[in-house]
């Protein structure tokens, strides 16, 4: 088991972007619960849940990991929460202007965000 001393210490802008994080996740989770309950094999609803675990991977690894494997998931971060904004104008167009989605893509941006600023003062 790893010691406190081998975790790097946190800052605010670090705890900002695991409360982002978690509400993204959360979001995608009830989505995809949601989906799945009318058709366990929607892929939208498999889609959902896999980027709640993706999320919640990132916000352990944040918390938990040492510092290599911290940067690590703030810079896979980086693309796999603008990926997910990209893929949600993608496949929405021109309906993106649902309020989940559109709170939700104003949470992933502001996480975008803080992951480049928090990948930027640790290279």
């Amino acid at each position: 088991m790893a010691t406190s001393a081998a975790r790097p210490d946190l800052t605010r802008l670090d705890y900002l972007g695991v409360v982002l994080a978690a509400i993204t996740g959360l979001l995608h989770l009830v989505l995809g619960a949601v989906a799945l309950s009318s058709n366990l094999a929607d892929p939208f609803g498999l889609a959902f849940i896999a980027a709640a675990a993706g999320f919640a991977a990132g916000i352990v690894t944040v918390l938990r990991g040492s510092e290599q494997t911290r940067r690590r998931a703030i810079l896979l971060g980086i693309p796999f929460t603008a990926g997910q904004i990209v893929l949600y104008v993608a496949l929405n167009w021109p309906n993106i202007f649902g309020v989940t989605g559109v709170v939700d893509k104003l949470v992933q941006l502001a996480l975008v965000a803080v992951l480049v600023v928090l990948y930027r003062r640790e290279s």
